[in-house]
């Protein structure tokens, strides 16, 4: 059975672009543009009983919530999901202490088919 990710970005030819590296990795993704979007995914995912395996969080959604406030909502609920903080800004503190805002690995802005396997594969097992 495939890994479930549920990958949140708001510029679309990343999500596309993003979508279709991660079927063809062999994964089963949800695209979701915003915060409360990804939200509504993961408690629905949860409480059907087939939660998302990983999530990956752009770090700034503008005008909206970004990776940090995702992932503090999803941590009160899901201690240990796996969750890849994504960014182009990698002096962000985010980005160099992840673990301490929550993530459990970083996927760096640009990244192609085989950094996207690398950084999944470093949370999942």
């Amino acid at each position: 059975m495939a890994y479930r990710i549920l990958l949140m970005d708001d510029e679309p030819a990343i999500c596309e672009i993003t979508g279709i590296l991660l079927k063809k990795l062999g994964y089963d993704p949800t695209i979701t543009i915003s915060g409360e979007e990804t939200m509504n995914q993961y408690e629905k995912a949860r409480d059907s009983g087939k939660p998302f395996d990983l999530i990956i969080l752009d770090l700034t959604i503008p005008g909206g919530m970004g990776g940090r406030e995702v992932v503090s909502a999803i941590r009160e609920k899901d201690p240990d999901v796996k969750i890849l903080v994504s960014s182009g800004d990698l002096s962000d503190p985010a980005i160099s202490s992840f673990a301490d805002f929550g993530f459990s690995g970083v996927l760096a802005k640009p990244y192609n088919k085989a950094g996207l396997d690398n950084a999944i594969k470093s949370v999942l097992p």
